[in-house]
């Protein structure tokens, strides 16, 4: 066993700052003094935000915005922050400018940039006319953010000409030349209408006009039209069936054309589907991370609660036989279990240095993973299926001559099973199970979910585990038929079969990354066979009775 370095880490030098570059303390206390920010939140994907807007987002005391834009970012707020709705009376300018003279900071959220079609700049007007600092922090602009996320670049070394237009302005929309690339943002006002407009004003029918609904998010949808055919285009492209209406950005001009061969955002594996991970919030943090890159919507909903033993002597008694170096190995069959064990050192301030001398098995992956971010390297982790038959499997005997000490410390569940524990004692071990934490089924999730589990609301799930498939089903139900399941080995797979699911995908090797990466396969090869057939891209939820949805096509109201 290798160890990591657990002491103290040394702060790391800060670098030289100029007397006009104040630090993050710096600038924390100078907004203490009453500030009001005017902040762009971007055209819809929380990735987009800038550091500057979080920044200000975690410090501020009171945060004014739409229900949206406030909903969207409200875990970046502190929690005895006050939230307003920007549409309430109270929140003029006049009265931001009264909270940031009181010593306030007070941030006002704007979708995309403060100062493209927003009113930032006469709510900064109020702010100088009452005596209150302010400031702004730009926002990446749904014009320029949607159409790289559709995949069209405005500009080109042939053509660097974009004007931006909103499809309110109809005097505007009349006079625009036919050159260069036009950005129309609310083209949901009538994309038909408008794009008559355009061909009265002298643009040619054949003209590339791209339209984007719900931009930078996974209900993203880019339909690419000409000009003369938009009402025919949409209703060829499916629009009708697949989403409802949402804000939409047009692009007009060859420069749209590029979407077809640059779309990279809808074209990911699991671009907008909603997966369901069924498992405790701390360890469905990095499966999810890997969803997301993947473009799903992952929604986690714990199946099991972990809780501290009924009796905690067992545990004392494992940490003090660790330190006397009372055993020759330690194995881990679950992060719990590692968790577990870390607590109670800690709680006894020691730290991964107790594991000196000791030997270290992790059932897999992931629980090695969390062996090392404590400082530990695993000596054996099985190859393959990653389970507690996997590591009895290949667990070496005992050997009088080599292996000082023949006891195994084995902290576990309360309901693990006994394979592991036969092994070792057949391998001439002697095993001390000892309960390190209690496993409970966790409370129902909220009616929606359940309601989209049994109704085939969700694309997929992803059982990492039998316990996962046995608890979701006993705490939810049964998934749809048309819900993709994925399941991460064979013993998991199994457990599902007796629950009369039909099991789509398994995982190569008995990973949570393998898993997703599997299901991420699986859905590539759903959008080539949809696209190899000229047919719309459509997700798994959507195959189900009554899941479609007609988008209404409203005309522009002149």
């Amino acid at each position: 066993m290798t160890l990591g370095s657990t002491t103290k880490k040394p702060e790391a030098p800060q670098p030289s700052r100029g007397a006009g570059t104040p630090g993050k303390a710096a600038r924390a206390a100078a907004a203490k003094s009453g500030l009001v920010a005017f902040v762009g939140a971007g055209p819809g994907n929380e990735g987009l935000l800038t550091v500057r807007a979080a920044e200000l987002l975690s410090q501020a005391d009171l945060v004014v915005g739409s229900p949206e834009l406030t909903g969207r970012l409200r875990h970046l707020v502190r929690g005895d922050a006050v939230v307003s709705d920007s549409t309430s009376p109270e929140q003029d300018p006049r009265m931001l400018a009264r909270a940031a003279k009181a010593g306030q900071l007070v941030v006002k959220l704007y979708e995309g940039d403060p100062f493209i079609f927003g009113q930032a700049a006469s709510d900064a007007a109020a702010c100088t006319k009452a005596g209150a600092r302010f400031e702004v922090v730009p926002g990446v602009p749904a014009a320029t953010a949607v159409p790289a996320y559709a995949g069209i670049p405005l500009t080109s070394d042939a053509a660097a000409d974009v004007r931006i237009i909103h499809a309110s302005d109809v005097s505007r929309l009349t006079e625009a030349t036919p050159s260069g690339s036009l950005v129309i943002l609310g083209v949901e006002a009538g994309p038909v209408d408008l794009a008559k407009l355009l061909v009265a004003a002298g643009w040619p029918e054949a003209t590339p006009f791209t339209i984007t609904w719900n931009g930078t998010t996974t209900d993203q949808l880019t339909v690419s039209c000409a000009l003369g055919s938009v009402s025919a285009d949409l209703k060829a492209a499916g629009v009708s069936l697949l989403m409802e209406q949402g804000p939409a950005v047009g692009v007009v001009g060859q420069a749209a054309s590029a979407h077809r061969n640059l779309s990279w955002f809808e074209t990911k594996p699991l671009f907008g589907w909603r997966v369901l991970v069924p498992r405790t919030k701390e360890q469905a943090a990095s499966v999810s991370e890997r969803l997301q890159a993947h473009g799903a919507v992952p929604e986690e909903v714990p199946t099991i609660a972990v809780e501290p033993p009924r009796t905690p002597q067992q545990m004392e008694r494992a940490v003090k036989g660790l330190v006397t170096g009372r055993y020759q190995w330690v194995a881990f069959t679950s992060v719990n279990a590692v968790r577990a064990v870390r607590e109670k050192l800690e709680e006894y301030g020691l730290d991964a240095r107790a594991f000196a001398g000791v030997k270290v098995a992790a059932v897999g992956e992931q629980t090695a993973g969390a062996l090392r971010e404590f400082g530990i390297k695993p000596d054996l982790i099985p190859e393959g299926e990653q389970s507690g038959e996997a590591l009895a499997a290949v667990w070496p005997p005992f050997d009088d001559v080599f292996d000082p000490i023949n006891r195994v410390l084995l902290p576990r569940a309360d309901i693990a099973t006994e394979t592991l524990v036969a092994r070792l004692t057949e391998l001439g071990w002697e095993a001390e199970d000892v309960t390190a934490y209690r496993t409970v089924r966790a409370a129902p999730p909220p009616a929606p979910v359940r309601e989209a589990i049994k109704g085939g609301g969700f694309d997929a799930v992803l059982f990492t585990s039998s316990s996962t498939v046995r608890n979701l089903i006993g705490i939810a139900g049964k998934p749809h038929a048309v819900t993709v399941i994925a399941v991460i080995g064979p013993q998991t797979a199994r457990t599902a079969a007796e629950f009369g699911l039909r099991v789509d995908v398994t995982a190569p090797k008995a990973s949570a990354t393998a898993l997703v990466d599997a299901l991420a396969d699986y859905g590539a090869a759903i959008r080539d066979t949809a696209v190899a057939a000229g047919e719309p891209v459509r997700k798994p939820s959507e195959r189900r009775r009554g899941a479609r949805r007609r988008l209404r096509l409203p005309t522009l109201d002149n």
